[in-house]
């Protein structure tokens, strides 16, 4: 039956008899909600009256921590009204808060203000002595902690207007662009016992180092960092012996030093990026803002035991304009000092080349106060907490670098005329100086922490023209953000030793030309002569040879020495073999007088440097011992490898040793046995001959 009910529709001339009475009832509902709007509207109201009259009341009879309970109230009743729409009863409690706020504070901080002038408070100058006890002393420390602990508790209703206000002016429109000097965290407001207690300091800093007073000198930002950080230094023992116990009775968790040091370096913050702006066109006094600022930092942390979560002065100077102005002037400077160094007199001498122990680099002034400079940027830039920022610098600092090689690169070719020079090998040193430093770079903690930001941020100017493979290699630390510059570097180290030893051999084949034309097939046998001596042909080559070493080894350093020394071994060898044993031929005498002078006389040169001289000279050890064979050895030996070269390759299943194997007997590891074939060959006695 009610299913049938409710399939049969209503006639609509019902519908339209009942509209009336639902507009009738709708527009009942609304004036009933109205006069319930209006209603709690009005009950608000009253409770805010309510709470003033009591504020009142409890002030006049000092009972101070009511009205602090009632101001906190109707300070936790503004927060509510945050999102209502009835902005005159909003402004209407805020205005009221206020008044009352102030009153409280006001009140609170003048009898706090007298309790801390008992105390001595503020601290100008250095304690003397210990903080010795005032009259009256336990009823003074009474009255400072009841004063801190009213206001800590004001603290709360302090907090909701300040937030209010910082969201209001957050809100409101604003021409300025957004700066990256402003610190990621917001650190919490300070505490009410610290704003009052830093009110006499800050009268003092803003009469000072803000008005028109002599003092105020954008010339002399020392002058105003010196004192806040004296102020510091001054107030802690007053801050840890007297507010800080007062405090740790409180139950709060706060570092009364902490607090004022925070206090006072917004003080410093404001005035700091006052005059930063002003000197972004004087790049002198600029060069000196930064300076200063970096050191107060660093005495800020180390001296004053600042925490390093907290904000300093730093994240000023990452401002999108003074981070440039920054590395502008950096860079300016950087080239001037350059431009200075290279055509100073002094430039490519070493300042320890007196000190045997100190100068094994045998770095030239140029290249050694160069990369003190580099040293000082990364000192500077170090500490900034941005490390895109610190990139930017890294990136300068490459660029300086490359540049630097570019003028010695210049500066080498017109030395080059004379590679064995004092001021040529002075710039291959600097190469290989700024190569170690460079080096030793890439393995630093810090700079391994800026290569996997410079990764992690994708940074172009660090990782410009890399490709996939070689990011994988600095993210996973393998590689170094200096191996484009070491590189280059060693090219140019490379280059110049090549060009130096061109020189050298120069010199010395213009001296072994004798030696090479001696008539070495007809020498007369060892046992025809006493005693064996040096050839007098050879004594030019070997002095020549001797002052080189000499030479190298006074005016390089101890690594370029090393590949000198060996470089030069092996030119030698490759010389004597080509142009002494392959161009003669050799009688017995000969083949033992060529043995003589190298074993005994030129290995031993390169003996000074390497316990096995030898080894460096394997085409003439191995070419000697050839040619000394005994007939019988030297035709058994030409036999197997004439045998060898003479049999089938057929794959018959042979099992003959190969050549080498009597080669390795004889101690011939390095020649071929066509090689061995052809030093045979230029024996001079060999039977029926």
């Amino acid at each position: 039956m009610f299913q049938t009910v409710i399939e049969i529709p209503c006639p609509p001339q019902h519908l339209q008899g009942a509209q009336p009475w639902m507009d009738s009832l709708g527009h009942t509902l609304s004036q009933v909600e109205t006069v319930e709007r209006h209603m709690k509207y009005l009950r608000c109201l009253q409770h805010i009256e309510e709470l003033s009259a009591g504020v009142q009341q409890c002030l006049m009879t000092s009972s101070v921590w009511e009205a602090i309970r009632a101001v906190e109230s109707m300070a936790v009743l503004d927060a509510g009204l945050n999102q209502s729409g009835c902005s005159h009863l909003k402004d209407y409690l805020r205005e009221t808060l206020l008044f009352w706020h102030k009153i409280i504070k006001d009140r609170l901080a003048g009898d706090l203000g007298n309790v801390l002038t008992q105390l001595h408070w503020p601290i100008l100058s250095p304690p003397t002595q210990s903080l010795t006890p005032t009259v009256n002393g336990q009823e003074t420390t009474s009255q400072l902690e009841l004063l801190v602990a009213q206001l800590l508790a004001l603290q709360t209703s302090d907090d909701l207007i300040s937030q209010k206000a910082s969201t209001s002016c957050q809100g409101a429109p604003t021409n300025q662009p957004a700066s990256s000097a402003t610190p990621v965290s917001q650190a919490p407001p300070l505490c009410l016992p610290i704003q009052i207690m830093l009110q006499p300091l800050s009268k003092r800093f803003r009469y000072h180092f803000f008005g028109n007073r002599q003092t105020n000198s954008l010339s002399k930002p020392e002058w105003y960092l010196t004192q806040v950080l004296m102020w510091m230094g001054n107030s802690a023992t007053f801050m840890e012996e007297r507010i800080q116990p007062v405090l740790d009775r409180a139950g709060v968790n706060i570092s009364a030093r902490v607090e004022l040091c925070r206090g006072l370096l917004a003080l410093v913050q404001e005035k700091v990026a006052s005059d930063a702006s002003r000197l972004l066109y004087d790049d002198t006094l600029f060069c000196h803002l930064v300076e200063e600022v970096l050191q107060f930092e660093k005495e800020l942390r180390s001296n004053q035991a600042y925490p390093a979560v907290l904000p300093g002065l730093l994240h000023l100077l990452l401002d999108d304009a003074i981070l440039q102005k920054w590395l502008i002037v950096e860079k300016k400077m950087a080239v001037e000092k350059v431009d200075a160094m290279l055509v100073a007199e002094g430039a490519w001498s070493s300042q320890y080349k007196d000190i045997r122990d100190m100068d094994e680099l045998k770095a030239p002034d140029c290249a050694e106060t160069f990369m003190t400079l580099l040293q000082v940027i990364t000192d500077r830039y170090r500490t900034l907490p941005c490390p895109s920022a610190q990139l930017k610098f890294l990136e300068l600092q490459r660029e300086l670098v490359d540049d630097f090689r570019i003028r010695l690169t210049q500066v080498m070719k017109e030395e080059s005329r004379c590679p064995r020079g004092a001021r040529y090998c002075a710039i291959l040193n600097a190469v290989n100086y700024i190569s170690t430093i460079l080096t030793d770079w890439g393995d630093n903690v810090f700079f391994l922490q800026l290569q996997q930001a410079a990764v992690s941020l994708g940074e172009e100017g660090v990782l410009g023209g890399l490709g996939m493979m070689e990011i994988g290699r600095l993210a996973s630390l393998e590689g170094s953000l200096f191996e484009g510059l070491l590189a280059l570097l060693d090219r140019l180290k490379g280059d110049m030793i090549g060009r130096l030893l061109d020189g050298i051999m120069r010199e010395i084949t213009g001296k072994a030309k004798p030696y090479c034309q001696d008539r070495w097939f007809s020498l007369p046998s060892p046992q025809d002569q006493s005693t064996m001596s040096l050839s007098s042909s050879a004594c030019p080559m070997m002095l020549c040879v001797r002052d080189s070493l000499l030479n190298l080894h006074q005016v390089l350093s101890v690594s370029l020495f090393q590949l000198a020394w060996q470089g030069l071994a092996e030119r030698l060898d490759s010389f004597l073999y080509q142009d002494v044993i392959l161009s003669n031929h050799f009688s017995d005498g000969g083949a033992a007088q060529l043995q003589f002078d190298m074993t005994r006389n030129l290995f031993p040169l390169f003996g000074h440097h390497c316990k096995r001289p030898e080894n460096f000279f394997k085409h003439v050890k191995e070419a000697c011992i050839v040619l000394c064979l005994t007939v019988g050895s030297a035709i058994l030996l030409k036999n197997v490898i004439k045998e060898w070269d003479d049999a089938p390759r057929d794959g018959d299943g042979r099992e003959d040793p190969p050549p080498e194997t009597a080669l390795n007997e004889l101690g011939v590891y390095y020649l071929a046995p066509c090689d061995v074939l052809i030093l045979l060959n230029l024996r001079a006695s060999w039977p029926g001959q």
